[in-house]
């Protein structure tokens, strides 16, 4: 069955409320979008002024999925992520300090400065890790759910991953697993368009919700531009995971506003400046959002500006935080790369 919603071509939100949520939560879903635009921002400028070491993907323009889908699940829910994952990073509750530090190499970043751009892991927050091998954590996520199954929890696991991951043989192993065992996972694919430089519809056949629909497993495409579309729906099908309905897919339709890495920077021999200004002017979905916010009364615009001001303020000071940051001693060399347990003694439960 594949339940499919259109897309929307205006930067007017045409979401409705959703019963239960507070202006709180909604000013909460909005905050988080912003916090990760402004971590991008950051991120971008510290890599063009050499100070951080590496490649790294933005996120940027795809903020509506990760905090759309990230406020639908409990602290004791997990995600794994991508190569590009800074937003699913702060979309589960990451803090700026950590991030810029670990993006610095420094030891106070998540990983102890050793993960970088694309291996951040926050395990206090659910957040098993982001992955750099294209499709790399979707095993990760469905052990994951396997895991919650076989514990009698009812923890659910969202496995993040862009369109050109579908092309990868694991996704149809585990999707395939996933569905005989009824496990509690959602694959969340985030169809920006563009597998690295090629357009996702020279490259793959049919449409992406049918690779699942395959299985038997319940596909659903999204506008993932609107953090309302996403939201509503993640909180249903992650209250029906919770209730062994699961597995489940969705394909959200969503634009990247930089190129496949940073380095990336002459786009147009594969994309137009036409269509990212399109995305950018019409389809941005922290304008929308903040512009349904002001239109329910739930904010005026003066206090998003003063909020926006405050977050940037934020970024600004993790950077400075990150940069003044020592980096590890060279005795951690080998620290956290093998496992201090026994395996033998592991045991699911023990």
């Amino acid at each position: 069955m594949t339940a499919k919603t259109k897309t929307k071509t205006s930067n007017r939100s045409r979401a409705k409320a959703q019963p239960g949520l507070s202006k709180e939560e909604y000013l909460r879903m909005y905050t988080q979008m912003v916090r990760i635009r402004n971590f991008e921002d950051n991120a971008n400028q510290l890599y063009l002024s050499a100070k951080m070491p590496g490649l790294t993907h933005m996120y940027s323009g795809e903020e509506a999925v990760a905090v759309g889908i990230c406020e639908a699940l409990n602290d004791s829910d997990r995600i794994t992520s991508t190569h590009r994952g800074h937003g699913h990073c702060v979309a589960k509750g990451a803090n700026y300090n950590e991030m810029f530090c670990e993006l610095l190499g420094k030891k106070e970043g998540y990983c102890r400065g050793k993960g970088g751009s694309m291996h951040i892991a926050d395990q206090s927050h659910g957040n098993l890790g982001a992955n750099a091998i294209v499709g790399g954590s979707m095993g990760m996520a469905t052990g994951s759910a396997l895991r919650s199954k076989l514990l009698g929890k009812d923890d659910v696991t969202v496995c993040f991953f862009g369109d050109g991951a579908t092309a990868q043989g694991l996704l149809y192993e585990v999707m395939n697993m996933a569905a005989l065992w009824h496990l509690p996972v959602i694959y969340a694919c985030e169809n920006n368009g563009y597998s690295e430089y090629t357009k996702t519809e020279e490259i793959a056949a049919g449409s992406i919700t049918a690779r699942a629909e395959a299985f038997g497993i319940e596909a659903f495409q999204v506008d993932g531009q609107d953090v309302l579309a996403v939201n509503e729906l993640s909180r249903k099908l992650v209250e029906r995971c919770r209730n062994n309905e699961g597995p489940f897919f969705i394909e959200l339709l969503t634009y990247r506003y930089h190129g496949h890495h940073v380095g990336d920077i002459n786009r147009e021999y594969y994309r137009s400046k036409q269509e990212e200004a399109d995305w950018k002017e019409n389809r941005d979905p922290i304008i929308r959002f903040r512009g349904w916010l002001v239109e329910q009364g739930h904010a005026t615009e003066d206090e998003i500006d003063a909020l926006n001001k405050r977050i940037k303020e934020e970024a600004k000071e993790a950077v400075a935080y990150a940069e003044a940051a020592p980096y590890p001693d060279t005795s951690e060399v080998d620290m956290h790369v093998y496992a201090e347990t026994d395996p033998a003694t592991l045991r699911v439960g023990g």
